[in-house]
């Protein structure tokens, strides 16, 4: 098993930077993947991006690309989402999610993180 945690969300104006960690405890050495979700109210689960630790290169959506950008410490087991002006579309429940294959959907979940954007 694998349990995520994520923290560093909360209250910006619109344009201003947040950056969220998410840390990983138990099977680390298991987790091929790492990406970032989103939820909005009313809307569905968006994903944002993803870490592939043996290649190191992230990968985004389309509508982040350019202002978010995904890192990764793996001998702190923590990958990194800082984002920069910020919309209030940003929005959302943040959630971070690892899988332990190359390819198919993620094996867990960690409880999300608030951002808010104001305008």
């Amino acid at each position: 098993q694998v349990q995520l945690v994520e923290s560093g969300g909360g209250l910006v104006r619109a344009g201003g930077s947040l950056r969220l960690s998410c840390t990983a405890s138990g099977r680390t050495f298991s987790t091929y993947n790492m990406g970032w979700f989103r939820q909005a109210p009313g809307k569905e689960r968006e994903f944002v991006g993803s870490l592939t630790w043996s290649v190191r290169s992230p990968y985004y959506a389309d509508s982040v690309k350019g202002r978010f950008t995904i890192s990764g410490d793996k001998a702190k087991n923590t990958m990194y989402l800082e984002m920069m002006n910020l919309k209030p579309e940003d929005t959302a429940v943040y959630y971070c999610a690892a899988r332990v294959s190359a390819f198919g959907s993620y094996d867990y979940w960690g409880q999300g993180t608030q951002v808010t954007v104001s305008s």
